[in-house]
């Protein structure tokens, strides 16, 4: 009696440290993942605001070869677009910071709450960003659609 006692309480005790072990697995697998998604989204981020500073420095460029200046409009446009992706992949990468810090402070399991939030609207926008320039790194960026939308 005293035997299956003990084993009851030996395998109970087991299995306990085993769902904790894999909690703790699935905690890191979706700080990965979080991570993960904010990493991309920092990174197609950070493509726009080259793309969109690329663009600016190609109609600085031409405009000075043809002894004039960047329009206002084209220089507004293009410049609060820079400004405006620039600023979206700090925040990204200001995220990713903190949820490395977190990830630190709990052992690499924990997960923060704000990422999910924003990773989940945040791809859509990304992705549906347009090039800077309609025919690519060759074409005039003056005459280049409008890429804040």
């Amino acid at each position: 009696m005293i035997d299956s006692h003990f084993n009851k309480r030996s395998t109970m005790a087991l299995l306990d440290k085993l769902k904790d072990e894999l909690d703790k697995a699935g905690r890191a697998a979706q700080s990965a993942l979080d991570e993960g998604k904010i990493r991309l989204e920092a990174f197609r981020t950070r493509q726009l605001a080259d793309k969109a500073a690329q663009a600016l420095g190609y109609a600085v460029f031409r405009s000075s070869q043809t002894g004039g200046t960047i329009d206002a409009d084209t220089n507004t446009r293009l410049s609060a677009t820079l400004a405006t992706h620039d600023a979206q992949a700090a925040k990204y990468e200001a995220e990713l910071e903190e949820l490395k810090k977190q990830n630190r402070n709990w052992g690499g399991t924990g997960t923060a709450s704000s990422t999910e939030s924003t990773s989940g609207s945040a791809g859509s926008a990304a992705s549906s960003e347009s090039t800077p320039y309609a025919d690519g790194p060759g074409s005039d960026p003056a005459a280049a659609p409008d890429i804040t939308g």
